[in-house]
């Protein structure tokens, strides 16, 4: 992609800048195949809200050398963040592209993480990792199919999960269910609006099943 199809962001995040390179327009990301297959479409190519409010919450949360595992990672703002504080941190995504893009973001802002192309369907990459010490995740449930995969996926890979979440309508069964498994609470501090940052952490028992 040129630089004139490019758009960089300057945003602050808990006092400290940070900037984002992201495609200009959507639209030019989509071809015959995206309409075809909806999980193709470049939702990775926005800075959303809900990666903004996580980044805030990520920065106060991570001491050094903690492990990292961020899901559907987009542009890389919360991993950047994590990594800025020291984590070791692991950014995944379904799409290459969004890999790249936050590969890139990466270096812009002097640190360094691993970036992953992983399908939830198929998480070998990602178990391999396991058990991770924090797994962060931003407006991932946008897809009802998605719902179960996540639910099945995340013990697996950790027992503390934080999820940022706009209150989309797929959302709603997800956490309707997590209460089977997890201990959910809402992180205070949050100002983005329409953001809302959940911690999950596996309870005792479920830890034990798993």
């Amino acid at each position: 992609m040129t630089t004139e199809n490019l758009v960089e962001e300057h945003v602050s995040v808990a006092g400290s800048d940070f900037v984002i390179v992201r495609p200009r327009d959507f639209e030019d990301l989509l071809t015959d195949k995206a309409f075809e297959q909806e999980e193709l479409l470049p939702y990775w190519a926005h800075l959303w809200g809900s990666s903004l409010a996580l980044a805030g919450v990520v920065a106060g949360a991570v001491p050094p050398g903690t492990r990292v595992l961020e899901l559907g990672c987009g542009l890389g703002l919360p991993s950047i963040v994590a990594a800025r504080a020291g984590a070791r941190v692991t950014a995944s995504d379904w799409s290459q592209d969004a890999c790249e893009a936050a590969t890139a973001n990466a270096s812009r802002n002097r640190v360094e993480f691993e970036a992953l192309v992983a399908d939830w369907d198929a998480p070998e990459t990602l178990l391999r990792g396991a058990p991770w010490d924090l797994v962060i995740a931003a407006d991932v449930l946008y897809e009802a199919k998605k719902v179960v995969t996540l639910l099945e996926l995340l013990p697996r890979l950790t027992d503390h999960v934080l999820l940022a979440e706009p209150g989309r309508v797929p959302s709603e069964p997800f956490f309707d269910a997590v209460g089977d498994r997890w201990e959910r609470s809402e992180v205070a501090g949050v100002t983005q609006p329409r953001a809302t940052v959940h911690r999950l952490l596996l309870s005792p028992r479920s830890a034990l099943a798993s």
